[in-house]
């Protein structure tokens, strides 16, 4: 199998390792003068896939990026993400500020408040490495108190906006990319929470048989 090869200026640094160590005829040079630095890396064309984004962050928004393609070269083999886990929706329903401000220190959103939402839905990036399973339509219960002064103090950072391109390089193995005339969502592949869980268990033990067959031979 082989893949295009894009030639680019300070291009997925991260995946660098993978694809100049590893391949005699992969390259990679540096020059600079002043302040700025001029870097030069080939790598896979699909590990540009959503490094926009991520090379904006990493020089302030400052660095300036090109690329163009090189070659076809061999399968380079799985790029690893920088990638955290997940919010995914338990309920069906509109966001409510009460909801997603308790779920504030959980991670980032990509929906906001009186969005639809439906379960299996991805809403946000989990501030650690597993999936969190969280109900963002949860709604504050009626009583006889009224607090108008702790409603007004709620207030939610915006939601990060994804791209067609940039959803494509996040998106996970078992998730899903849902295009709609009025939105770009993720999902996981499996709605349930349950479901998940159960093909997570069967997946984990069939590793473990693989592993342990692996090391009987």
């Amino acid at each position: 199998e082989v893949t295009p090869v894009a030639h680019g200026f300070g291009a997925a640094a991260t995946d660098s390792s993978s694809s100049s160590a590893e391949d005699p005829a992969g390259s990679s040079s540096s020059s600079g003068t002043g302040d700025r630095q001029r870097l030069v890396f080939e790598v896979p064309a699909r590990g540009m896939i959503g490094f926009k984004s991520l090379f904006a962050g990493i020089t302030r928004g400052e660095g300036l990026m090109q690329r163009a393609f090189s070659r076809y070269g061999a399968y380079k083999g799985p790029i690893s993400g920088n990638r955290k886990g997940v919010l995914v929706s338990m309920s069906d329903g509109k966001a409510t500020m009460y909801a997603m401000y308790d779920l504030l220190a959980r991670g980032t959103f990509f929906v906001a408040p009186g969005d639809d939402i439906y379960a299996g839905m991805i809403i946000g990036e989990h501030t650690r490495d597993v999936d969190m399973d969280v109900n963002p339509v949860r709604e504050k219960h009626l009583t006889n108190v009224r607090s108008v002064q702790a409603d007004e103090k709620m207030v939610l950072p915006p939601p990060r906006q994804m791209t067609l391109e940039e959803c494509i390089g996040y998106v996970a193995q078992d998730e899903l990319i849902e295009i709609t005339p009025a939105a770009i969502r993720l999902r996981k592949q499996v709605l349930d929470a349950g479901q998940r869980k159960i093909a997570a268990k069967k997946a984990a033990s069939a590793a473990a048989a693989a592993m342990a067959a692996a090391a009987v031979g």
